[in-house]
């Protein structure tokens, strides 16, 4: 009896600590996916470095230390935590607030997973770029400031995620100041008379919608047809687990595709409905090789007439799908494949090659001869062209499109058809070798630059990490007319390029921000590291919203002024 109950005791131990340690990895793991993945993965660079196989390299107590406080760590001068600084040229916040419990679980998820994946840790190089770190001068601030007001604060859905949240609005097409704000995590909001209620759970109708993983994944855009008030279309994108349909690209037979990225048309039975019924068909479908870099973006040029060719046609910016992040720059800047591109489309039309949507006659490649040519496609060489807004003037029609960079340099394009921008061999106005090293970046020639469509106006990673596209104000705000609003997701800074004297101006701004008559930040307001930063724009009332993104917070801008 005694050998008995002492091996049942030791059967225990054993099953108990087997569940400990699974319990600890899960815990890590979700860690790990709140606290460090929007910077950084296992196995590829992010924004900050890949982690897998740091453990292998530095103790237990080291890495602690290091994520409790990296400045301090930074500031001793620990080469190691110096070179990396500069090479990313982001600041990782301090986390000792988790505390050491937490944090150890984090570091624990990363040993287990670089065993687990035989993870080499990250070989750094001694930074030799310049002291500072800056390739572009500083942002500096222009006297302008912006009065926020509190406009209403939308709920989150049952299944928050960290980094999800609302990231666009559209104003509904009956100009009757009611809009509709598209959260992440799959759900649409109608707001009316301060007061939101779901409009559209599109996870009801996608059994495989995919909102965890990658920090775009789950609903990227969604963007109502200018006839909508009588043909009650809408249109959608949104992440899915990889499944058997069938993706208008595909890749070499050895790389696997993590997600697909869906657009889709929705047709309501009854446009006055505030609670969507009716219909949805698939239009595109792409594969993804990786979780970044997704479908963002869709819209459709506003204000036009019927009988302007252009009215009715849907932009659709994509990503180049982190395809150099694992060294296959080939899938992006190149017209046979959608990554890295502009699509323009008639969603009306049939003489796409799956049939379900129309290519314009008018498109840059059309008349390619290449039949691998895609002729959707309206612009390329994006790495990320997150977001697109219009400037209709008596001149001509602007589109502008923020590009959200690699390492070093973000960039704001004023795209034309047909345009190349240069990604991946360019990043701003610098070259790039991809396939070598994606952070570093060298000077180029006069010639060499002309190669590819310049940028309107860059901004250097030491004053921010990732471009957030905004509107050209067109509202009675005198001190913001003639102005291009935007500023970056990550630090929460509000910037505007003037577009004044015929955008001879191609500096970047600074605003500052006020609230309740006193000056502060959008990351101070949020009460964040990370702002998420994201811009609402009503065309019929000329309002400029600033959303912050995971708290589900819009605010208005209601004055500007020096």
């Amino acid at each position: 009896m005694k050998y008995l109950l002492c091996l049942l005791c030791y059967i225990s131990l054993y099953l108990n600590t087997g569940f400990a340690q699974q319990r600890d990895r899960v815990s890590g793991k979700q860690l790990f996916a709140q606290n460090c993945a929007t910077c950084h993965s296992l196995d590829n660079d992010g924004m900050g470095p890949r982690l897998g196989g740091i453990t292998t390299l530095l103790s237990q107590k080291t890495l602690i230390t290091f994520i409790s406080d990296p400045a301090k760590v930074i500031a001793s001068g620990e080469e190691r935590a110096v070179n990396l600084s500069k090479r990313y040229k982001l600041l990782m916040p301090s986390f000792a607030p988790l505390g050491v419990t937490k944090i150890k679980a984090i570091v624990n998820y990363i040993a287990t997973e670089t065993k687990l994946h035989q993870y080499k840790a990250l070989a750094v190089e001694k930074y030799e770029g310049p002291a500072d770190g800056r390739l572009l001068p500083a942002i500096k601030k222009s006297g302008l400031k912006v009065d926020l007001k509190d406009f209403i604060q939308l709920p989150r859905p049952k299944k928050n995620l960290p980094d999800k949240g609302i990231a666009t609005l559209r104003p509904f097409p009956g100009a009757d100041g009611t809009l509709f704000v598209a959260d992440q995590l799959g759900v649409i909001y109608r707001i009316s008379g301060a007061k939101a209620d779901t409009f559209l759970n599109i996870t009801n109708y996608v059994k495989t919608f995919k909102a965890e993983g990658g920090l775009t994944w789950g609903l990227g855009s969604f963007a109502f047809h200018p006839d909508f008030l009588h043909n009650g279309l809408f249109y959608t994108t949104n992440s899915e687990s990889h499944s058997d349909k069938r993706a208008e690209n595909v890749y070499i037979d050895s790389l696997k595709s993590d997600l697909q990225w869906v657009l889709t048309e929705w047709k309501m039975d009854n446009v006055k409905d505030k609670v969507f019924k009716g219909t949805r068909r698939e239009l595109l479908r792409i594969n993804e090789p990786t979780a970044a870099h997704g479908v963002a973006e869709i819209n459709f040029i506003p204000g036009l007439k019927k009988d302007d060719k252009n009215y009715g046609l849907l932009y659709m910016g994509i990503g180049d799908g982190g395809s150099n992040n694992i060294k296959h720059p080939e899938f992006a800047d190149n017209k046979q494949s959608f990554l890295g591109s502009i699509i323009r489309i008639d969603p009306l039309g049939h003489n796409s090659p799956n049939g379900n949507y129309g290519i314009p006659a008018d498109n840059p490649f059309v008349k390619d001869t290449n039949p691998l040519t895609r002729k959707e496609i309206y612009a390329l060489g994006f790495r990320n062209p997150h977001r697109f807004a219009w400037d209709i003037t008596p001149a001509g029609t602007r589109m502008f499109v923020s590009d959200i960079g690699e390492s070093n340099i973000e960039e704001l394009d004023i795209v034309e058809k047909g345009g190349n921008y240069g990604w991946s061999t360019r990043e701003g106005d610098f070259g790039i070798n991809t396939v070598q090293d994606l952070k570093k970046v060298y000077p180029l020639s006069e010639s060499e630059l002309n190669k590819f469509k310049r940028p309107f106006a860059t901004y250097d990673h030491m004053d921010g990490n990732s471009i957030s596209g905004g509107y050209v104000y067109k509202g009675p705000i005198t001190a913001l007319q003639n102005k291009y609003i935007f500023g970056d997701i990550v630090r929460g800074r509000l910037f505007y390029v003037d577009l004044a004297n015929n955008m001879a101006d191609h500096e970047i701004h600074e605003i500052t921000v006020m609230y309740n008559g006193k000056e502060t930040t959008i990351n101070t307001l949020f009460n964040a590291k990370r702002a998420n930063l994201r811009f609402g724009y009503d065309q019929y009332t000329n309002t400029l919203y600033i959303m912050t993104k995971a708290n589900g917070m819009i605010r208005v801008i209601s004055n500007a002024y020096y």
